[in-house]
Protein backbone atom coordinates (compact mmCIF):
# COMPACT_ATOMS: atom_id res chain seq x y z
CA UNK A 1 0.00 0.00 0.00
CA UNK A 2 1.35 3.49 -0.72
CA UNK A 3 0.80 6.60 2.07
CA UNK A 4 1.41 9.60 -0.22
CA UNK A 5 1.25 12.94 1.74
CA UNK A 6 1.07 16.82 0.23
CA UNK A 7 2.59 19.48 2.19
CA UNK A 8 0.96 22.79 1.94
CA UNK A 9 2.40 26.35 3.49
CA UNK A 10 -0.09 28.27 4.71
CA UNK A 11 1.85 31.74 4.14
CA UNK A 12 0.75 33.53 0.88
CA UNK A 13 3.42 33.15 -1.51
CA UNK A 14 3.61 37.21 -2.34
CA UNK A 15 3.10 38.52 1.25
CA UNK A 16 5.00 35.21 3.06
CA UNK A 17 2.02 35.63 5.86
CA UNK A 18 -0.75 33.61 6.63
CA UNK A 19 -4.08 35.78 5.29
CA UNK A 20 -6.70 33.13 7.21
CA UNK A 21 -7.02 31.46 10.09
CA UNK A 22 -5.87 27.97 9.64
CA UNK A 23 -9.45 26.06 10.31
CA UNK A 24 -10.68 28.00 6.76
CA UNK A 25 -7.54 26.49 5.00
CA UNK A 26 -8.68 23.13 6.40
CA UNK A 27 -12.03 23.45 5.73
CA UNK A 28 -11.16 24.13 1.79
CA UNK A 29 -8.86 21.34 1.82
CA UNK A 30 -11.53 18.89 3.39
CA UNK A 31 -14.21 20.47 0.14
CA UNK A 32 -11.09 19.70 -2.24
CA UNK A 33 -10.07 15.83 -1.13
CA UNK A 34 -14.67 15.43 -0.96
CA UNK A 35 -14.68 16.70 -4.58
CA UNK A 36 -12.39 14.37 -5.56
CA UNK A 37 -13.98 11.63 -3.67
CA UNK A 38 -10.87 10.99 -1.76
CA UNK A 39 -10.68 9.85 1.76
CA UNK A 40 -7.64 11.49 3.94
CA UNK A 41 -6.49 12.84 7.12
CA UNK A 42 -4.93 16.13 7.52
CA UNK A 43 -2.91 17.53 10.01
CA UNK A 44 -1.52 20.82 11.34
CA UNK A 45 2.57 21.17 11.54
CA UNK A 46 4.70 23.95 11.77
CA UNK A 47 8.33 24.50 9.55
CA UNK A 48 10.62 26.29 7.53
CA UNK A 49 10.69 26.98 3.83
CA UNK A 50 13.21 28.28 1.91
CA UNK A 51 11.33 30.51 -1.39
CA UNK A 52 13.08 30.14 -4.70
CA UNK A 53 14.98 33.53 -4.05
CA UNK A 54 16.59 32.57 -1.11
CA UNK A 55 14.60 34.25 1.29
CA UNK A 56 13.97 31.83 4.66
CA UNK A 57 10.03 32.18 6.47
CA UNK A 58 8.77 29.82 9.05
CA UNK A 59 5.20 29.15 8.96
CA UNK A 60 2.12 27.00 9.66
CA UNK A 61 1.61 23.76 7.10
CA UNK A 62 -1.08 21.43 6.70
CA UNK A 63 0.05 17.97 5.73
CA UNK A 64 -3.13 16.20 3.65
CA UNK A 65 -1.83 12.22 4.10
CA UNK A 66 -3.50 9.84 1.31
CA UNK A 67 -3.81 5.99 1.05
CA UNK A 68 -3.24 4.14 -2.24
CA UNK A 69 -4.20 7.20 -3.87
CA UNK A 70 -3.97 7.53 -7.81
CA UNK A 71 -0.86 9.35 -8.75
CA UNK A 72 -3.13 11.50 -11.05
CA UNK A 73 -5.26 12.20 -8.63
CA UNK A 74 -2.62 13.32 -6.04
CA UNK A 75 -0.91 15.78 -8.83
CA UNK A 76 -4.73 17.08 -9.15
CA UNK A 77 -5.07 17.51 -5.54
CA UNK A 78 -2.08 19.23 -4.80
CA UNK A 79 -1.89 21.64 -8.14
CA UNK A 80 -5.81 22.82 -6.87
CA UNK A 81 -4.32 23.42 -3.11
CA UNK A 82 -1.27 25.04 -4.89
CA UNK A 83 -3.57 27.31 -6.42
CA UNK A 84 -6.13 27.89 -3.92
CA UNK A 85 -3.36 28.17 -0.67
CA UNK A 86 -1.81 30.76 -3.62
CA UNK A 87 1.67 29.19 -2.74
CA UNK A 88 4.80 28.90 -4.57
CA UNK A 89 4.63 25.02 -4.69
CA UNK A 90 3.70 22.04 -2.62
CA UNK A 91 5.54 19.35 -1.62
CA UNK A 92 4.67 15.59 -2.20
CA UNK A 93 6.08 12.50 -0.50
CA UNK A 94 5.26 8.45 -1.45
CA UNK A 95 5.90 5.73 0.84
CA UNK A 96 5.26 2.44 0.81
CA UNK A 97 3.36 1.43 4.12
CA UNK A 98 2.40 -1.58 5.71
CA UNK A 99 -1.80 -0.71 6.45
CA UNK A 100 -4.26 -2.77 8.20
CA UNK A 101 -7.78 -2.62 9.77
CA UNK A 102 -8.48 -3.90 13.14
CA UNK A 103 -12.69 -4.13 13.68
CA UNK A 104 -14.32 -5.67 16.71
CA UNK A 105 -17.73 -5.89 17.85
CA UNK A 106 -19.34 -6.57 21.33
Amino acid sequence: MTETKIYIGLNDSVTLRQLYDTERYKSILKQVCFSYHTPFSVSVNEGGYFHENGEYTEETSLVLTLLDADDSVVEEIAKDLCVFFHQESVMITKDEVRAYFIEERL
